[in-house]
C-alpha cells in the first residue's frame, strides 16, 4: 500500500512560471502507486512536481529542512493549488536532489573535522574533567558519523556514497522522492539502486517518486511511468518512452545519429 493515492494541481492559470510548464498544466488526477517515475525533456517540469509534493508534505531534505531553502519558490507558489489524496497520511521520508548530494557529503566530512579541531584548540585551556567530558561527547558524535556514513564519506566513490546515504536513511515506512538520481550513479550503480528499492518494498510499504532521464531507472519492475510532453502528462509503458526509443536506436546504430554531427 502506498501513501499518496493521487495528486492534482487545480488552477486555470497559464502564466507566468511555474503555471506555464507542461507538468503543472497537465497534473490532473495523477494516480500513484508504490514506485512512480516521471520522465520528460528538460524544462518539462518533472522536478517541479517532486519539489511541490515534498514542500506540501513538508518532507526534509537529505541535509536540512525544505522550509529553510530559498530555491523552492515554484513549490511555494503551487502549494495552494496542489491537492493530495491520501491513502495513509505521513510526513516520514525525505526529498533528495542530485545537486544536494555533493554538498551533503562534504558537510559530513567538514563536521567531523570541525569536532576534531575544536577538541585540539581547547587542549590545555580547560580542566581535565571538562576535557574528558568533551572528548567523550565528541567521540560519541564521531562514532555516530562512522556508524551512519562510514569512516570517511569522501573515500567512497560518488555512486557508493549516494547509495550509502540512501541505505542509512531509508529505514522507516515513508515517502521518498529522488530527483534525477542517475546524476550520481553509473549504469551499474543504477541497477544497484533498483535492487535496493525493490528490497525495501519487500519489508515495508514505502512509496518512491522518482524523476529521471535514465532508461535504466525507467525499467524498475512494477513502476507507474508518466511521460510529460507539451501535449499532456500520460501514463506510458517503458518501451514507449521517447528516452527508451532514442537510446535503443542509438545503441543499435550509433552512426545513424553521429554522421549528421560530423
Amino acid at each position: 500500500m502506498s501513501f499518496i493515492r493521487s495528486f492534482s494541481i487545480n488552477t486555470n492559470k497559464l502564466q507566468p512560471f511555474p503555471f506555464n510548464i507542461p507538468a503543472v498544466r497537465f497534473a490532473n488526477n495523477i494516480e500513484l502507486d508504490k514506485i512512480n517515475i516521471f520522465v520528460g525533456d528538460n524544462g518539462s517540469g518533472k522536478s517541479t512536481l517532486l519539489e511541490s509534493i515534498a514542500y506540501a508534505v513538508n518532507l526534509p531534505l537529505i541535509g536540512g529542512f525544505i522550509g529553510s531553502v530559498s530555491d523552492f519558490e515554484a513549490a511555494r507558489i503551487l502549494k495552494p493549488y496542489l491537492q493530495l489524496e491520501w491513502k495513509r497520511n505521513t510526513a516520514t521520508g525525505f526529498f533528495f536532489r542530485a545537486e544536494d548530494f555533493s554538498a551533503f557529503v562534504d558537510s559530513v566530512d567538514k563536521e567531523k573535522n570541525k569536532l576534531l579541531s575544536q577538541l585540539t584548540d581547547l587542549k590545555g585551556e580547560v580542566s581535565d574533567s571538562v576535557m574528558k567530558q568533551m572528548t567523550e561527547s565528541m567521540n560519541y558524535s564521531l562514532r555516530k558519523m562512522r556508524e551512519e556514513y562510514g569512516e570517511n564519506m569522501l573515500a567512497f566513490s560518488h555512486g557508493e556514497a549516494y547509495l550509502k546515504i540512501l541505505e542509512t536513511r531509508i529505514v522507516n515506512k515513508g515517502i521518498y522522492l529522488l530527483d534525477e538520481p542517475e546524476a550520481a550513479l553509473s549504469p551499474l550503480k543504477q541497477l544497484s539502486l533498483i535492487a535496493f528499492i525493490l528490497e525495501v518494498l519487500k519489508s515495508n510499504n514505502s512509496q518512491f517518486i522518482i524523476s529521471t532521464h535514465s532508461p535504466i531507472l525507467m525499467g524498475i519492475p512494477g513502476a507507474l511511468l508518466y511521460e510529460i510532453r507539451e501535449d499532456g502528462m500520460h501514463r506510458v509503458e517503458f518501451t514507449d518512452t521517447e528516452h527508451y526509443r532514442i537510446t535503443k536506436t542509438f545503441l543499435d546504430n550509433p552512426q545513424s545519429y553521429l554522421r549528421h554531427l560530423q
